[in-house]
């Protein structure tokens, strides 16, 4: 009885272990290129959606409104976006690492940080 006590603690603890370390580093490496695509696609679609809405705001037209409609359709990668955020989440992979892979992509991007605060400002 004493050892299948033993063997269940060991059991339970490399589980634990498992979950904590080696199933995020297994989740971040796997997702990793498309977390970093759709967080891409997603900043750069929510950009466009907010210039598309300002336009409409400041002259409603035909083309202004087309414009809007082609950016809100874009915001789906957002959804995606978020879906495999969330599913690394449950895969128990860190806001850390989650930022990390998010600073890789704009590292291989080649980003400057003024290119970085220019595309991220928004102006009215």
């Amino acid at each position: 009885m004493l050892r299948w006590l033993n063997i269940a603690t060991v059991v339970a603890v490399f589980a634990a272990l498992s979950y904590e370390y080696v199933v995020p580093a297994i989740a971040a490496g796997f997702y990793k290129s498309a977390y970093q695509t759709l967080m891409y696609e997603c900043d750069y679609a929510m950009k466009d959606h907010f210039i598309a809405k300002r336009s409409v705001e400041e002259s409603a037209n035909e083309g202004t409104i087309k414009n809007l409609e082609a950016a809100e359709i874009s915001l789906l990668n957002c959804h995606e976006y978020d879906e495999l955020r969330k599913r690394l989440k449950l895969y128990n992979v860190s806001d850390t690492m989650l930022s990390a892979m998010g600073l890789e992509t704009l590292e291989r991007k080649n980003y400057q940080l003024s290119e970085f605060v220019k595309i991220h400002e928004i102006r009215y």
